[in-house]
């Protein structure tokens, strides 16, 4: 982890400082907050959109963690929020290994509260951007904390419509190397539920936001999400709304998709 000088760049909005205000974290900026103000102008439901994703996190963790998963790598980390991924996954396998990767500044800054592992278990970070995998999978905190030999989860969490390029390679980079029973678990923000163009309670709204202010972003559709599972096993349901993946208890009402409108999937590598 480099240190010295962190230059945060506290005058331009961040999609994950953004996302921090959503959840209702303080570690955001004027910047980020008016940016965010805005985009719940535009789509209340942001925030549902936010927590749901988190909790989506928190549950594929445990199901990966059930099926024996000792190893994750999660991409796109973000600002650390309790339960973080290796508190729910050492919880359950304390011998867990979890490294996280995320190009913020400010979640480097934080990056020691994502370090605090069980003791049997190990925890690592690394400053890289998601559309560099190979440097990612290279890097010297990763090598030296997972066993590329033995499976892995990749967890991607409402990243990939961030990321600009070939994020189809970008995946297939990830996941080529490891071995079979390593896991692909994501989720993806889409615009098919919304009623159309001018839908004044649309996911596009949102995302027109995000993009006026220099931050990229691609919805998918429900087919384009699922290319990212090419030649992999999908876990049932298959490709759902994040709060449809197997649920606990009652199923919520459709009513709430639009709300979401995340796509999510977990995926095993045979």
């Amino acid at each position: 982890m480099p240190d010295g000088h962190i230059d945060l760049n506290t005058d331009v909005p961040h999609s994950a400082r953004m996302y921090d205000y959503f959840l209702g974290g303080k570690d955001n900026y004027d910047a980020d907050r008016d940016a965010a103000e805005k985009a719940l102008q535009e789509f209340p439901a942001v925030r549902v959109t936010a927590r749901t994703n988190r909790e989506f996190m928190r549950h594929v963790t445990g199901y990966l963690a059930g099926q024996g998963i000792r190893q994750f790598l999660d991409i796109g980390t973000g600002i650390p929020t309790a339960p973080n991924l290796h508190q729910v996954a050492q919880a359950l396998i304390p011998e867990s290994r979890i490294v996280y990767v995320d190009n913020d500044p400010i979640v480097l800054s934080h990056a020691r509260a994502l370090l605090v592992s069980a003791p049997e278990g190990r925890t690592a970070y690394v400053q890289a951007d998601a559309a560099d995998p190979a440097a990612i999978l290279a890097a010297p905190e990763l090598r030296q904390t997972l066993d590329l030999s033995q499976p892995v989860a990749v967890s991607l969490m409402a990243l990939l419509h961030f990321v600009p390029g070939d994020v189809y390679d970008i995946v297939n980079t990830l996941m080529n190397p490891l071995p079979v029973g390593s896991y692909l678990a994501m989720s993806h923000v889409t615009t098919d539920f919304d009623d159309g163009k001018h839908d004044p309670e649309g996911m596009a709204r949102l995302l027109q936001v995000y993009v006026d202010r220099g931050i990229p972003v691609q919805p998918r559709t429900r087919d384009e999400v699922a290319r990212f599972f090419d030649g992999l096993e999908l876990v049932e349901p298959g490709i759902e709304v994040i709060h449809r993946w197997r649920p606990e208890g009652i199923a919520p009402p459709r009513s709430r998709d639009k709300q979401v409108s995340l796509y999510g999937a977990v995926a095993m590598k045979v």
